[in-house]
């Protein structure tokens, strides 16, 4: 993998650089694993705008990711690894032996024309899924289930690689890339290997247009606003606002707490990724 500069024929181009995937061997998408996507624009299902700044980009059809793996002791081929706009991973189309297809995420080193499996049956090695009870100690992992049968919640993102490093009783232990530990229950299932494109996050987009073409509308900063669009606007020339950094309604911005304080997972976290410990 390497990131790819252009010549600098325009201001834009200048700045610009693109990930270049060798194991994407492109493709168009599979028809039967496709559907529309509707676009809501930053809105939630009263038509309010909770996601500010987004709007417009281009066109996407949305790829259904088989997140179970519960297609247990069927040999599948890669048939191809696709770019996927709807995520930073590379997706991998899998040809079952049976005949079903598949999408999965496409782990880094998978290429076309390997052979994978998922289930008790199948072996440790890249690509492969099976519950964390089988798998051995210290493996790198990816597409972690939270449930058992829920699918795959955690390490989905390209780059990202989660380490199994131990197991007592029924539960496995596992060390997350935000350096916070967290017990999962050893049934629940996970695939071998680190999530590729892990050149995702060195791209420079170069452009606001490159923005744009993701649906990502223009930024204001609050300082720059009149005194009736926020609080930290108004007054005469720059300011550096005048109180700490606070949303549009008044609420703090920075350092404040997102996660929900009774979350029920939370009891399985054994180390806080914000720990000093």
């Amino acid at each position: 993998m390497a990131i790819h500069k252009y010549k600098p024929t325009s201001p834009g181009r200048r700045g610009a650089t693109v990930a270049r995937d060798p194991d994407i061997s492109g493709g168009k998408p599979e028809k039967s694993l496709t559907k529309r996507l509707k676009r809501h624009s930053g809105r939630n299902a009263h038509g309010r705008i909770t996601s500010a700044r987004r709007g417009g980009g281009h066109k996407r059809k949305y790829r259904k990711i088989d997140f179970r793996r519960r297609h247990d002791g069927v040999p599948a081929k890669v048939a191809e690894v696709q770019y996927d706009p709807n995520r930073s991973a590379n997706i991998a189309l899998l040809h079952y032996a049976d005949g079903k297809k598949a999408y999965i995420i496409s782990p880094l080193g998978l290429k076309k024309g390997a052979s994978i499996m998922s289930g008790p049956d199948a072996e440790p090695k890249l690509g492969n899924a099976m519950e964390l009870r089988h798998m051995p100690l210290g493996s790198l992992i990816h597409c972690v289930e939270l449930e058992p049968g829920r699918g795959a919640r955690m390490g989905r993102s390209a780059g990202t690689v989660i380490r199994l490093s131990s197991r007592e009783g029924e539960y496995a232990q596992l060390i997350l890339p935000s350096g916070e530990q967290r017990k999962v229950h050893s049934r629940c299932r996970a695939t071998i290997g680190q999530v590729g494109n892990i050149d995702h996050g060195l791209v420079k987009l170069g452009k606001a247009g490159r923005n744009r073409w993701k649906g990502r509308r223009p930024k204001v900063r609050g300082t720059a606003m009149s005194a009736y669009a926020h609080p930290m606007g108004g007054g005469e020339g720059r300011t550096a606002g005048g109180r700490h950094p606070v949303s549009p309604w008044g609420k703090l911005a920075k350092g404040g707490k997102t996660r929900k304080p009774r979350k029920a997972s939370s009891r399985m976290i054994i180390r806080k990724r914000k720990s000093k410990r």
